[in-house]
């Protein structure tokens, strides 16, 4: 079983999706026993809507792998050690690497051409972060001397920024949103023509949480840029989506979006209907493909969509049958 890193057609998606499916129910122990308790013969499902998708708990309680056991490489979400841990059973580094490098192509150009320079510290601190592994992979992919992780040095950060700046290279400043704003507060530059500002994740308890758009717009004030950046993951997908500005995320080509109802987790919602987030992550043939997030958010007619919060554990509708066993 194998994917291509490519723009599909609609019926192509479709296609590849239920042969995934089918592979995925047959092979994968967790998900098939998932099926199962849910009554469903896979074989009458003949469309991306009849799919059943994995709640994402079942990461933090299952080993979620597909065929044969073995892996290369496990990540685990951001948490606290009072809160369970996802952890995602990477079978192929070089499929993860080949989805967020293509991935990063798409919608950005050659990674070759900036300098990355990264503010992570809570993901750092906790290890075995698939963010950590991504970024780290796209600095050695740069080719910069400025490129590479900082944490609380953000005066070196600061001349480092303004250094590959002049050096006529396109300059990315990645971070979690705490750290961008402790940075954007000391560094305050003025009008900054080459930089592009990437903010992922939430405050992670270290400040408190504010809108996305007083976010953007702090940040864009304090760093000189005109918009802000968003890259939208998780530890349970190989795949990524990116915000160019704004609030609407475009997923990459081999993954897509799905809202479903907020009260019946088995039924989905047309374009402009808030709902939960379900993804079908083509990337992730080795795990499971077909994620229910806890994530709340809308989707659009052309594909883009919003993140609007996430649910409350109150909220969480879905079928945890097996959660917990």
């Amino acid at each position: 079983m194998n994917i291509e890193f490519k723009t599909y057609t609609a019926e192509e998606f479709e296609n590849k999706a239920l042969e995934i499916f089918r592979y995925q129910a047959e092979n994968n122990d967790v998900y098939k026993e998932y099926i199962r308790l849910l009554g469903i013969d896979i074989n009458t499902v003949t469309g991306i809507t009849q799919i059943p998708f994995l709640p994402i708990s079942f990461f933090k309680y299952h080993k979620i792998i597909t065929g044969t056991p073995g892996y290369e490489k496990v990540f685990l979400s951001s948490g606290t050690t009072q809160k369970a841990r996802s952890k995602h059973f990477v079978k192929d580094i070089n499929l993860y690497i080949r989805s967020f490098t293509q991935g990063f192509r798409h919608f950005f150009g050659d990674i070759g051409d900036y300098c990355l320079l990264v503010l992570l510290p809570s993901y750092m601190e906790q290890g075995n972060s698939s963010l950590v592994f991504m970024i780290d992979h796209l600095i050695k992919l740069t080719d910069c001397p400025y490129s590479g992780f900082y944490l609380d040095n953000f005066e070196e950060l600061k001349n480092n920024i303004l250094k590959a700046a002049e050096s006529g290279k396109k300059v990315i400043l990645f971070g979690v949103s705490y750290a961008l704003i402790d940075f954007s507060e000391y560094a305050r530059f003025g009008k900054m023509e080459n930089l592009f500002v990437f903010e992922t994740g939430g405050m992670k308890g270290r400040r408190k949480e504010i809108p996305k758009d007083e976010l953007h717009k702090l940040l864009a004030e304090n760093l000189g840029v005109e918009k802000i950046y968003s890259e939208y993951g998780m530890t349970e997908l190989l795949s990524q989506a990116y915000s160019t500005g704004g609030q609407l995320f475009r997923p990459v080509p081999w993954m897509k979006i799905l809202i479903r109802d907020r009260y019946d987790p088995f039924s989905f919602l047309p374009a402009g209907r808030t709902g939960g987030i379900n993804i079908i992550d083509l990337a992730n043939i080795h795990s499971c493909s077909f994620i229910e997030t806890e994530d709340l958010g809308k989707l659009h007619s052309d594909g883009s969509f919003e993140i609007l919060g996430r649910f409350d554990t109150a909220d969480i509708r879905g079928c945890n049958l097996m959660v917990g066993e």
